[in-house]
């Protein structure tokens, strides 16, 4: 099928004491910084895994309460309904309580606090801390070892920036050989047509607290970092063990992700149901490197 309009020049790719925060009285008027929180829509596919959680917490938000308290309360109650993760059991706390010059991370590390400021970031990363501790305790276990090995002042190195990629704006796909070979390629149209049926036999889960906070106002170019499952992940596979059981920090290090605009996944935007979703070449990119390799063995012959 040929698209008119849809061909695009494509750019090149380039421990302290802990206080926590307790529940605050309800107030009749919504702070202004927690506004955005109206506008989160629990029904949207990307956010199902954290919707009944997250509808919760967020409704207590709308009503006062900081962030910090409101997501205490739902570990609180996860913990009284025993759906609380054995993993779980930490405390989220204001920011004000991270010391100065102590790095992120290692507070969590030593403390079980998340510092947490009044914000929708911070929000989705505590709801992906209550759904996949498992994979955040050990993603925060190995930024905590890599900061214990280095200078103040040292750059982060490979395995920090792949964990801060991948807990920023990561998701994980479990899916048939020839999806994740096409996702490999950035075969686009084979996604978002031939190979379209296949997609019903495949799970996307984000994980990243950056992409959902930036999928509130959804728009085509926000794009997951995706880790891909290999074969044998069963589609019903509990999501946090999987990961916990199967991430591997040396792997890790080399930042195994491809990149997924989320928008084209089918059942996710209705738009892409016209296959011409997927020529933008603004936004489903080609491989710079395979087209620079291609090139070379070319010029080569």
């Amino acid at each position: 099928m040929r698209c008119r309009g849809s061909w695009f020049p494509a750019p090149e790719l380039s421990a302290p004491e802990v206080v926590v925060e307790e529940e605050q009285p309800q107030q009749q008027q919504t702070p202004p910084h927690h506004a955005a929180f109206a506008l989160i829509d629990w029904s949207r596919p990307w956010l199902a895994p954290l919707a009944t959680a997250g509808a919760r917490a967020a409704a207590r938000v709308l009503g006062g309460a900081s962030v910090a308290a409101a997501l205490n309360q739902e570990q609180d109650q996860e913990q009284e309904s025993c759906t609380l993760h054995p993993e779980a059991g930490f405390a989220f706390v204001s920011q004000a309580q991270l010391p100065e010059g102590t790095p992120y991370e290692r507070f969590i590390y030593e403390t079980r606090s998340i510092p947490t400021r009044d914000n929708l970031h911070d929000f989705f990363n505590g709801l992906i801390w209550l759904h996949y501790p498992q994979t955040k305790r050990l993603l925060n276990q190995w930024q905590a070892r890599a900061i214990e090995q280095q200078s103040p002042g040292d750059p982060r190195g490979p395995l920090r920036d792949a964990i801060t990629v991948f807990d920023e704006n990561g998701a994980l796909l479990i899916a048939p050989p020839p999806l994740r070979e096409a996702l490999k390629n950035r075969e686009w149209r084979s996604l978002g047509e031939r190979l379209r049926p296949l997609w019903q036999q495949s799970r996307l889960v984000p994980v990243g607290h950056a992409l959902l906070e930036k999928l509130v106002q959804p728009r085509k170019s926000i794009t997951a970092h995706v880790f891909l499952a290999g074969d044998g992940a069963p589609l019903s596979a509990d999501v946090d063990d999987w990961m916990a059981l199967h991430f591997d920090a040396q792997a890790f290090a080399a930042k195994p992700f491809n990149p997924l605009p989320v928008l084209g996944v089918p059942g996710w935007w209705s738009e892409n149901e016209n296959v011409c979703f997927y020529d933008d070449r603004l936004v489903f990119r080609s491989d710079s490197r395979k087209i620079a390799q291609q090139k070379f063995t070319a010029s080569a012959g």
